[in-house]
């Protein structure tokens, strides 16, 4: 008998699927690991949401495994190139969550250029009935943005961004089919110089680890505002958080940090930066859309049907 394991916390739209297709549910690969030999070996396809190493080790416990379907575009925490030695494919899944990532980071920068969460206390506290002056804020409208990587979410959020009457540059591997207007960056730092905003919009994984670097952050310098919706590992930290304290950063909009769920607490103590929960494509209809796009994955591969979002 074949099996269909589902790893992970998934909204309750998804679980219902799941339990109604009878999936077995682990809320980890951990717990999944402990599973009996002959239970295990029944397993060929993983149904995966998480954020912890799905690694070479963790795929040789399940010696039948034909597909890891990932909920979510960015799939860095499974070993792709593991996965294809063992001739097991991994889907992910894209598109159905570039609209809601790149309205969370237009959502960032603007909140925090008017000072929206600011502004918000300052009404609650009675300080606006009490006639105290809030103080003016910056406009975004016209202003230059460079977004790092621009691939589907990328170009979205530079589409939303043209919107707002911004001069977009942008940095990639290399030039893209853009509207002319739009400059390309075959050097990154030089692109966070020419801008008053950054946007990271980069994939996940080795490649990409610590990509922004304490140059490219003084680069965009003391006006300059850093934006993350990617993943935490691509920026230094670090030196991010230096720049931050000692105002060679003007400010930062971060959806996501490294050592989730563990921000650093420093962040915290600073009022320069506006923190989110990493939760970009946390919608109800989004992440009711990647369920059914991870599902249809296994279902495809059950099928011998090719797969819909195949990463290898």
């Amino acid at each position: 008998m074949t099996k269909v394991l589902a790893v992970g916390r998934f909204d309750a739209s998804s679980t219902k699927a799941i339990e109604e297709k009878g999936w077995l549910r682990q809320p980890s690969m951990k717990e999944a690991g402990e599973l009996g030999e002959a239970e295990r070996s029944e397993i060929v396809a993983v149904a995966y949401l998480g954020h912890h190493p799905f690694d070479g080790a963790t795929m040789d416990l399940l010696p039948n495994l034909g597909i890891i379907a990932n909920f979510g575009v960015g799939y860095d925490a499974i070993d792709v190139d593991a996965a294809s030695k063992r001739g097991i494919k991994v889907t992910n899944t894209p598109d159905v969550l570039s609209d809601d990532v790149a309205d969370l980071a237009v959502a960032m920068l603007l909140a925090h250029l008017r000072k929206v969460p600011e502004a918000d206390r300052h009404v609650r506290s009675g300080a606006w009935d009490r006639k105290e002056p809030f103080p003016l804020q910056r406009k975004m409208t016209g202003q230059k943005v460079g977004i790092l990587g621009l691939g589907r979410i990328g170009h979205e959020i530079a589409d939303r961004l043209a919107a707002f009457k911004m001069e977009v540059h942008y940095w990639s591997r290399s030039p893209k089919q853009t509207p002319a207007a739009w400059t390309y960056h075959e050097d990154a730092a030089a692109m966070m110089k020419a801008v008053d905003f950054a946007v990271v919009a980069l994939v996940g994984g080795p490649a990409t680890e610590g990509f922004v670097t304490r140059e490219m952050i003084e680069a965009l310098g003391s006006r300059g505002v850093l934006v993350n919706i990617s993943r935490g590992s691509t920026i230094d930290e670090e030196a991010m958080i230096a720049a931050l304290q000692d105002g060679r950063l003007g400010g930062a909009c971060l959806d996501v940090f490294l050592n989730e769920p563990h921000a650093d607490k420093r962040f915290y103590e600073m009022d320069n930066v506006l923190l989110q929960p990493h939760q970009a494509s946390a919608t109800v209809e989004t992440r009711a859309d990647m369920g059914q796009l991870q599902r249809d994955n296994i279902e495809a591969f059950l099928a011998g049907k090719p797969l819909l979002t195949p990463v290898n």
